[in-house]
């Protein structure tokens, strides 16, 4: 009964911006950090951002800090990725993860849950 169901993702040219929203059921959000991974064809699924349960604390890949900024809302079970700066390397399809650990995964074998993902395109 778990699951986590992304929307957002779309298509937006090179320079713009995009917002993601995964809300969960079936689970306690609360208990649960959460995080975004993307990838694209022919490629490992890359960590991208997470925020810890409770304390809030955010993570972010090298490659998208300063660009992107990852939050949640514990009352409507989502977590949400802002976009802005985005690039084509940023295509790919993105999913929603969360484990009930302190601290986001930033390994995918180790991620409890995934939603199924949704593709952001970025043309240049």
């Amino acid at each position: 009964q778990v699951q986590l169901v992304e929307s957002g993702g779309g298509l937006v040219q090179a320079g713009g911006s995009l917002s993601l929203s995964c809300t969960a059921s079936g689970l306690t959000f609360s208990k649960f950090s959460m995080g975004w991974f993307r990838q694209a064809p022919g490629k490992e699924r890359e960590f991208v951002a997470g925020i810890s349960r409770n304390s809030g604390n955010t993570y972010y890949a090298d490659s998208v800090k300063g660009r992107f900024t990852i939050s949640r809302d514990d009352a409507k079970n989502t977590v949400y990725l802002e976009m802005s700066s985005l690039k084509p390397e940023d295509t790919a399809v993105w999913y929603c993860a969360g484990s009930p650990v302190l601290s986001p995964s930033r390994v995918p074998s180790v991620v409890a849950y995934w939603g199924q993902g949704t593709q952001v395109t970025v043309s240049s």
